[in-house]
């Protein structure tokens, strides 16, 4: 009787101190969980304001297209709930004017602003603007921004953070010539001189000998002051055949960070990327994965949030950290076909406040993407060709994506950027991409201007390529040779 009497006792205490402690937590006021962003404004043109507001418009969110006075008839502008014309065609006075931006924010009461890519996507004074203008910057911090736009600060970051870089000097060249010499020769060469605040394959000059270095040094610091307001250089070693490797990250601000594999960009020209692959062809699971987790170990130490790319040079199974990209990518979307997962509405929830729901294990890669970068330009000239597009038929069937803005009789401004679309082949093996995208490319039909599709075509029937890939300075070289063969 005793010992029941007691098992009673201490259950009714439990029943009660259970009572007591629910009392006292709906007593404390609970912090309220984060709340989705009923209205974002598009801070950008062209296809990714199309991708931006479809990824909204899925969420329930309402869109404001901004537009400069040439963009006033694009499709995205008249799909948006609002839309707002901030300034004349030239660039400098519409899309990167931020007064008018913000200004247009605030007339339409958006509560977070989208910069996509370009324009002010990587401007730590622009995310700063808008969170001390009371919106939400759906991208980095502006601190973070600047520590990984200046390419010194950002290897510096980098290696702290065990992430492998390309040998060089830690810190920007000294004025002294006879001690720039001393770094080169201690470096071995070729060297490659580049621009700390640089960008978009800008600001890099690479020098094969010691007599070459002084000029080098002097043009890379006046292009870059000139470029970007910034005349710090900075040497490395040039790498003779690398492939450029790059992997997407997402981070949230409780401490979560994840890799979403990686992406193959070597097919280049001009340091521009011409077409894009996930994953890279020649990545074991092994290296993948060791890389991989040092970029989220990266961004959880320097606090990162939202969508970023860490772009890497690979040689001789080694890679060399060469720049992250704090925004959205060009070519995300081979990346959201093989993981299945929308880069684009996990940046919005991510600064939304919003936890990532997506384990690393959760993660898996499946099949394989190409993208393909469709310009208005001459395939083989690159001339830009702006202008009436009169026919205008994207191709589809199994595994095809086309993200583009264009339409027949759309007019290709000459102001911007040449790229009006891209197309996306996704298929269970490489080769059944490279099968897709061959057909795809042959589906598109384009009349009135110019297109690179004939480019594409030659690419996707290249030896080298349909092999497994090629490095950077395959394309330049492919290019030249043809040239000389007319």
């Amino acid at each position: 009787m005793f010992n029941t009497r007691k098992a009673a006792s201490t259950s009714t205490n439990d029943a009660e101190n259970a009572a007591l402690k629910r009392d006292l937590k709906r007593a404390t006021p609970q912090p309220e969980p984060p709340k989705m962003f009923e209205k974002i404004l598009i801070a950008n043109r062209g296809e990714i304001a199309l991708r931006i507001q479809r990824a909204c418009r899925e969420m329930g969110i309402k869109t404001v297209a901004v537009h400069s006075e040439a963009d006033a008839e694009a499709k995205y502008v008249k799909l948006a709930d609002e839309s707002v014309c901030i300034g004349p065609a030239p660039s400098s006075l519409s899309y990167l004017n931020i007064p008018a931006i913000i200004s247009a924010a605030e007339v339409t009461d958006a509560q977070a602003i989208h910069p996509g890519y370009g324009f002010l996507s990587e401007s730590a004074d622009f995310s700063d603007r808008v969170e001390k203008s009371g919106f939400v910057f759906i991208g980095p911090r502006a601190e973070t921004i600047r520590l990984m736009g200046d390419k010194v600060s950002a290897k510096i970051a980098m290696a702290k953070a065990g992430v492998p870089c390309v040998p060089g000097v830690e810190g920007a060249l000294p004025e002294d010539p006879a001690a720039i010499v001393k770094i080169a020769r201690s470096i071995g060469y070729p060297v490659i001189i580049k621009a700390a605040g640089g960008g978009g394959g800008r600001g890099m000059r690479v020098v094969h000998t010691e007599a070459a270095l002084a000029n080098a040094v002097a043009m890379t610091r006046a292009e870059a002051q000139a470029a970007f307001n910034n005349p710090m250089v900075y040497m490395e070693k040039f790498l003779e055949n690398p492939r450029h490797i790059e992997f997407q990250v997402l981070s949230d601000t409780h401490g979560n960070a994840i890799y979403l594999g990686e992406r193959d960009c070597s097919m280049q020209r001009r340091h521009q990327k011409v077409l894009e692959e996930a994953p890279a062809p020649i990545l074991n699971s092994k290296l993948r994965d060791k890389i991989g987790e040092r970029c989220a170990e990266a961004c959880r130490k320097i606090g990162y949030r939202g969508a970023g790319t860490f772009e890497f040079l690979f040689e001789n199974d080694q890679f060399f950290f060469i720049e992250m990209n704090t925004r959205v990518q060009v070519e995300h979307p081979v990346t959201e076909m093989i993981t299945g997962i929308d880069i684009v509405q996990q940046q919005i929830k991510i600064a939304a406040g919003e936890k990532l729901t997506i384990k690393q294990k959760d993660v898996e890669l499946k099949g394989h993407a190409i993208e393909c970068r469709i310009n208005a330009e001459h395939p083989f000239k690159f001339t830009p060709s702006p202008g009436r597009i009169t026919t205008w038929h994207p191709p589809g069937g199994p595994g095809i994506r086309v993200d583009s803005h264009a339409y027949t009789n759309y007019v290709v401004p000459p102001y911007y950027d040449s790229m009006i679309g891209k197309i996306i082949a996704y298929g269970d093996t490489r080769a059944q991409a490279i099968a897709r995208m061959r057909i795809a490319l042959s589906e598109m039909a384009v009349a009135g201007i110019d297109t690179n599709i004939a480019l594409h075509q030659e690419l996707m029937n290249d030896a080298a390529f349909i092999h497994g890939g090629t490095s950077i300075h395959y394309l330049e070289h492919k290019l030249a040779e043809r040239n000389k063969e007319k």
